[in-house]
């Protein structure tokens, strides 16, 4: 039950959906490429990772000072049944910025 709640709360959200579906789209994506899509600043876009991630959707891997994110693999039926059904919401995704200083 505790797992159920953790993912239903993780997409209680409109900016965790749209971060989400995002990186869906585009796949490993630093931080700092999030920060300046979505035009928030850092502690808010790790928060909402943060969140992500416990809710089991996310994976991070660091890459020196880096931090990238991906989509979980593999992910259980549910899971990809709700990333499925994000595919077909209408909401708003910004074109991917890179924002990293490499």
């Amino acid at each position: 039950m505790d797992i159920f709640l953790k993912t239903i709360g993780g997409l209680n959200d409109e900016t965790r959906l749209r971060i989400v579906r995002f990186i869906e789209m585009h796949g490993k994506v630093c931080v700092c490429d999030i920060e300046a899509s979505f035009e928030m600043i850092q502690s808010r876009v790790s928060r909402h990772l943060k969140i992500l991630k416990e809710a089991g959707f996310l994976k991070l891997e660091r890459e020196g000072r880096w931090a990238y994110y991906s989509i979980r693999t593999p992910l259980d039926v549910f899971r990809q049944s709700v990333l499925a059904e994000l595919r077909y919401v209408e909401m708003e995704i910004p074109l991917l910025k890179k924002g990293c200083d490499v």
